[in-house]
């Protein structure tokens, strides 16, 4: 290979990885300040916590819902034009957030337009664009730096969001982050093409119904499906809720806007970390561990004193195992089908996550209206996550040869 080829693919991979990280990072940055709103929300409405809760939570669901069809008519009609629908909807559904009065009107911009333009521009096209463009023996970095570009944008935006709250109210501070997520736009011309391109030559494609058939069937794909609902509710709680258990806890508005920055800062570390580790371990076994620490973190931090500095240390170390679930899963999806029918598949995970997350946002508020505490929330959390931390050891998974390709 000449020095000007070898650049040429070096430049290309730093390209892609931009602009798929540098999308996730504007439309899961946006969507993981949407906690910060919620108490002036709460104000402005006079809606009550748990039915601006329920617009978040349906929010989570149809994130998970939309992902398997974008993620199909991604492999069918190109990422670029789903990724270009997605960020115009979370554009239009965050700038319209503050005119809605009624708990239908924040289910239709919050749930349904930001959410769904998200989901369209989520994991499940991005992470199928990038194996896609990317060589088999970097996948698993090239996921995590993806991933962690999802990190980056909430630790980016969260104290943005903060910023712009005080300088210029709520709903104006909303309405300029829906702008700013045009940004990405660009980025859809890049990532362009669809998946069932990167086939091999002369290797029949499978049909979408037919590779869901297959995927449903497998028993390891149903138990990594089970772990990654576990993933969303844990997530979605925090997104939403940690503002108000931060509140709960005495301390200033300004711990809610940091914690969430740290938790998308450590993220960034965790993500990379992971998709350094995949292909040097099983990523069963890296996603066993992830589960098994956060639920060690939340056991630590219930018994914890709640100070601003343990707020910020738990953030933290919620941080490294936030979303660095998601490059071994996706891992696995592709290990397992290849990635002819991957935007599909990782969607149907994707979506199963988001079941998760919408009870993880909607019972957080739910109990915590109910009881005055978010204590029986972390309950929950603990008992899933050892569960999940469990159920991906029967995951049938060849063991690692050193050295080998992911």
């Amino acid at each position: 290979m000449t020095d000007a080829v070898a650049d040429r693919k070096r430049a290309m991979f730093w390209l892609v990885l931009l602009a798929a990280a540098g999308t996730f990072a504007l439309t899961m940055g946006t969507r993981q300040t949407m906690g910060l709103f919620m108490s002036p929300m709460n104000t402005s409405t006079g809606l009550g916590v748990g039915s601006i809760s329920l617009a978040f939570a349906f929010g989570q669901l149809w994130w998970g819902l939309t992902q398997p069809f974008a993620g199909a008519f991604a492999d069918k009609i190109g990422a670029g034009r789903v990724l270009f629908i997605g960020a115009v909807l979370v554009a239009l559904g965050t700038f319209i957030t503050p005119y809605m009065t009624t708990t239908l009107g924040l289910i239709f911009s919050i749930g349904v337009l930001s959410a769904g333009g998200a989901g369209m521009a989520g994991p499940a096209v991005l992470m199928a664009a990038t194996t896609r463009l990317i060589p088999p023996e970097r996948r698993g970095l090239a996921t995590g730096i993806v991933n962690a570009g999802g990190s980056f944008g909430q630790f980016i935006m969260a104290p943005i969001a903060g910023w712009l709250m005080v300088s210029m109210g709520w709903s104006s501070a909303m309405q300029v982050l829906g702008l700013v997520v045009l940004l990405c736009l660009p980025g859809a011309f890049l990532l362009r093409g669809n998946s069932l391109q990167s086939a091999p030559a002369g290797q029949k494609v499978v049909g979408t119904g037919e590779a869901i058939r297959t995927a449903l069937r497998n028993r390891s794909f149903l138990l990594l499906a089970a772990g990654f609902f576990v993933c969303g509710f844990h997530v979605a709680f925090l997104a939403t809720h940690l503002p108000g258990v931060i509140a709960a806890c005495g301390l200033p508005v300004q711990y809610a806007a940091w914690s969430l920055a740290m938790l998308g800062l450590f993220n960034i570390v965790g993500s990379v970390s992971i998709g350094w580790a995949v292909g040097r371990w099983r990523m069963k076994s890296l996603l066993s561990m992830l589960y098994a620490a956060r639920a060690l973190a939340v056991l630590v931090f219930l018994l914890s004193p709640k100070t601003g500095p343990v707020v910020l240390i738990f953030a933290a170390v919620m941080g490294v195992t936030f979303l660095s679930t998601v490059p071994p899963t996706a891992g696995l999806v592709a290990k397992f089908f290849g990635t002819a029918n991957m935007a599909t598949l990782f969607g149907i995970v994707m979506l199963t996550h988001q079941v998760g997350g919408f009870l993880g946002a909607y019972l957080g508020g739910q109990i915590f209206q109910a009881t005055g505490s978010y204590d029986w929330v972390w309950y929950i959390d603990i008992v899933l996550a050892v569960g999940a931390a469990l159920v991906h050891m029967p995951i049938q998974e060849a063991k690692v040869v050193r050295g080998a390709a992911a």
